[in-house]
């Protein structure tokens, strides 16, 4: 009797110790699925691997586990519970659907959950560039890369000069552009007095109600307000992987974050209280209105801001606000819109970086040299640099613009107002800043 017991207590042991390890192993499971992370499949002992033994060999008893679910975009990082901030309300959920959508059905697509804020390889040609492929999240990326060139040429401490200032640039060094360019912009947002920056949790704060349509992330905000934008650079750069890493939902983040910066409420307003949402749908991509690019450029969501005809608000401090020149700038030209002008504090921003719109593609045009657009001796013969955000770009385009010759205009029966045919795109928006300008691609094969 006393072998039958011995017999039995022996398995019971060995059970109760296998299964004291794969509690302990759910644990650290779990533990690194929250940091984004996946525990390495690797044989453990007494497994065996494929080619050891006969088929079932080493294998461990019982079923094998569920497969994870398939999913066409990688699971967000999440938030320790414990960082603060407070949760979103169903309210101010449905608050941002209406100001993007019209109304609260319509979610992001998936092109847009996919979309992150990512670099090309560090201490390379291209290290400072963000990767922004065709469709509606393109100008978001391309905005926002017009910041981080702004900060790493004009701002950022470094020993090295002119093009290298982009280029000799680590990983770190890449989210602290990352961190200062957004920081800039959700500030600009907050009108100079506050930030709010959006990061997801692991908890769900919202139950959906009415005609009110979950998408598993919206209803995981949490908000962090700042009264300093120095705070809020530091927190961004701390959580800037939330923004810059895979499946992270960045690019969505960051939107939300430069809408609560600004107030759904005033960004109601300064859409002059019409119906018009900030999204919308063109070819069955999700693209960003003018009023989106305003918010992105000048911290005002007008749909107005951009337009050089007509002045926003008819108190002095708005129009005030509306002729201050901004750090960075914008140039827009299509050939269904050659006659449309940007308005003039735009085209000449207080440095020489420049958001471009040409023919309804976003692309990004700079300078190195900070004087270019103070002093009018620099802008005889000057050097500028495109990117436009595709992987095909494997090098900074380098171009030479020089506002006194016209050699282009020698052929006096094409009509200057659509030389379109004869030019690139691209120097036509050139051109809405330096009239009758000339380019030179310096050897490289004009594109765009």
């Amino acid at each position: 009797m006393g072998d039958r017991e011995t017999e039995h207590t022996v398995p019971q042991t060995q059970l109760e110790e296998i299964a004291s390890k794969i509690s302990d192993l759910n644990k650290w499971r779990e533990i690194f699925s929250f940091h984004g992370l996946e525990i390495s499949k690797t044989p453990q002992r007494g497994q065996g691997s494929a080619g050891d033994g006969p088929p079932g060999a080493g294998e461990p008893a019982g079923p094998p586990p569920p497969p994870h679910p398939p999913s066409a975009v990688p699971q967000p990082l999440l938030l320790s519970p414990d960082t603060g901030g407070r949760p979103i309300s169903l309210e101010m959920a449905m608050g941002l659907r209406k100001l993007l959508f019209g109304n609260v059905l319509h979610v992001f697509s998936c092109e847009w959950a996919k979309a992150y804020f990512r670099f090309r390889e560090p201490y390379s040609d291209l290290a400072y560039a963000l990767e922004a492929e065709q469709g509606g999240t393109r100008a978001i990326l391309m905005a926002v890369q017009a910041h981080i060139i702004k900060y790493l040429l004009f701002e950022r401490n470094t020993e090295y000069t002119h093009l290298e200032r982009l280029c000799r640039i680590s990983r770190l060094e890449q989210g602290e552009a990352l961190a200062a360019a957004l920081a800039d912009t959700l500030w600009a947002a907050g009108g100079g007095g506050r930030a709010v920056i959006c990061l997801v949790t692991a908890a769900v704060h919202v139950m959906p109600s009415g005609d009110y349509k979950a998408d598993n992330f919206t209803e995981r905000i949490q908000l962090f307000e700042f009264s300093e934008k120095a705070a809020a650079r530091e927190f961004l750069f701390d959580h800037i992987n939330c923004f810059k890493g895979e499946g992270s939902h960045g690019v969505i983040l960051f939107l939300y974050s430069l809408l609560f910066s600004r107030r759904l409420e005033r960004v109601q307003e300064e859409l002059d209280c019409t119906a018009t949402p900030l999204l919308k749908f063109s070819f069955g991509n999700i693209t960003c209105t003018q009023a989106v690019l305003s918010l992105l450029l000048t911290g005002r969501a007008s749909p107005h801001e951009l337009d050089g005809g007509q002045e926003p608000g008819s108190d002095g401090g708005g129009i005030e606000a509306w002729r201050q020149r901004g750090p960075v700038g914008y140039l827009c030209w299509g050939r269904a819109q050659a006659e449309r002008q940007v308005c003039p504090r735009l085209r000449t921003p207080r440095l020489p970086v420049w958001l471009c719109s040409v023919t309804g593609r976003h692309s990004v045009l700079f300078g190195t040299d900070s004087r270019l657009l103070s002093d009018w001796k620099t802008e005889r013969v000057f050097h500028l640099y495109f990117y436009n955000g595709q992987q095909e770009q494997t090098k900074t385009a380098h171009l030479t613009i020089d506002t006194h010759s016209h050699h282009w205009e020698e052929d006096r029966s094409e009509d200057p107002s659509s030389p379109g045919k004869r030019r690139p795109s691209v120097e036509m928006a050139i051109r809405t800043k330096w009239a009758g300008a000339t380019v030179s691609w310096n050897g490289t094969d004009p594109f765009f």
